[in-house]
């Protein structure tokens, strides 16, 4: 069987979309990274070219028959137009999380490339890191009696990422991946627009009804970082293992897991799993929303 080439290009250059060029101009030896051929980019600004990659209209991007698949890697908001655009002119596409911002627009997407046959794929690297990785070998077999999962970071332009539940899917999609199924039971939001803080704070339940809480906080020169607090019935994780540098870089590892999907090397059970747990984050990042943009309830 002749060598499948996809050609690929990237939409949006900011930090992710430069990783996205350097990858795909550097694929891993013979990972199945080495089927896709950048063809060129997409930004609203003009570069020319970037390390040899050209810049090309979005225009060429949708109607250049040797594009099969787009990288996407704008800001959060215009995610849902720019997968449509390409799943509408017959491309694969990958794209950074979240996928939308707002759960109906997922669910269209989704259903319009399995009706296009094309692969979506959602990029969800934190799931790969190895400090992750770590912890769910870590959590796995316990017994959860409660957790909290504290996630601090600097200021998001919320009218670019969209609400924190969305631009901070990653931690909700950590809590399902270890935890299983959750449902919301409150959510809440403080903000401080004086201050340029915010504080969102959820509160679910696990299947067995053991309680969960997710903080998602916001300031100036807050530091990038996550606190867990799991405790089991064997005791209390409130550390994150200690975990081995990986000597694949986490776009690379995306990479080559949606090149393996390309080449139809993923189990339909495992695509499965990816879908449900993708679009049940996307549900419950909705609903967190909702709770918290609902005016206070009165009881009387």
């Amino acid at each position: 069987q002749i060598s499948k080439m996809f050609g690929t290009v990237v939409v949006g250059v900011g930090i992710a979309g430069l990783a996205r060029i350097r990858d795909l101009m550097n694929p891993m030896p013979s990972s199945p990274s080495e089927h896709l051929k950048l063809f060129g980019f997409v930004s609203r600004r003009s570069f020319g070219s970037i390390n040899e990659a050209k810049q090309i209209s979005l225009e060429d991007a949708l109607r250049n028959k040797d594009i099969h698949a787009a990288f996407i890697s704008t800001e959060n908001k215009s995610h849902e137009e720019t997968i449509r655009m390409f799943l509408e002119a017959g491309k694969h596409v990958l794209v950074e999380y979240p996928m939308a911002l707002s759960a109906k627009a997922a669910h269209e997407l989704w259903e319009m490339a399995e009706q296009k046959g094309k692969v979506l794929h959602v990029e969800h690297i934190e799931l790969l890191t190895e400090e992750y990785k770590q912890l769910k070998k870590e959590v796995a077999g316990k017994d959860l009696v409660k957790g909290t999962l504290h996630f601090t970071g600097h200021v998001l332009d919320e009218t670019k990422s969209g609400f924190p539940a969305f631009s901070g899917i990653a931690r909700l999609t950590w809590l399902i991946d270890l935890f299983g199924d959750l449902t919301v039971t409150s959510a809440t939001r403080e903000k401080q627009k004086d201050k340029n803080y915010s504080r969102m704070t959820v509160h679910f339940q696990t299947a067995n009804k053991k309680p969960l809480t997710w903080i998602e906080e916001r300031g100036p020169g807050m530091r990038r970082e996550k606190k867990i607090n799991f405790c089991f019935t064997s005791g209390c994780l409130e550390n994150f293992p200690e975990a081995p540098r990986s000597s694949v870089g986490l776009f690379m590892q995306d990479q080559n897991l949606f090149a393996k999907k390309l080449l139809g090397q993923v189990s339909k059970e495992e695509l499965a799993a990816e879908k449900w747990r993708i679009l049940r984050c996307l549900d419950l990042a909705e609903v967190i929303q909702q709770y918290c943009e609902e005016p206070e309830k009165i009881y009387s």
